[in-house]
């Protein structure tokens, strides 16, 4: 199973690669796979370093607000470490 988090893309650059922010952590990935222009400010859904396709904001921010639920439940023992947290309970405040 593939997990893909929403990103949201901070700066272009001329070789279309962008810059995305995934849950605080910035990230280098190419825009080469995506058929539609895409835009500093929306947010994309990447694998193994390419964005796969834009995803809506409101989407994005819901799905965001779901994977910092999870992340929160396993840092505060309700989701059993043993069951994986990706790495994500450490990107919470």
């Amino acid at each position: 199973m593939c997990l893909s988090i929403p990103s949201r893309v901070t700066d272009i650059d001329e070789n279309n690669n962008a810059t995305v922010e995934t849950l605080g952590v910035l990230r280098k990935v190419s825009l080469d796979l995506i058929d539609e222009e895409v835009r500093v400010g929306e947010y994309v859904l990447i694998h193994v370093g390419f964005a796969m396709s834009k995803i809506d904001e409101q989407e994005a921010k819901e799905s965001l607000a779901l994977y910092e639920e999870i992340a929160a439940k396993m840092k505060d023992g309700t989701i059993d470490e043993e069951e994986g947290d990706m790495g994500l309970a450490d990107r919470l405040h």
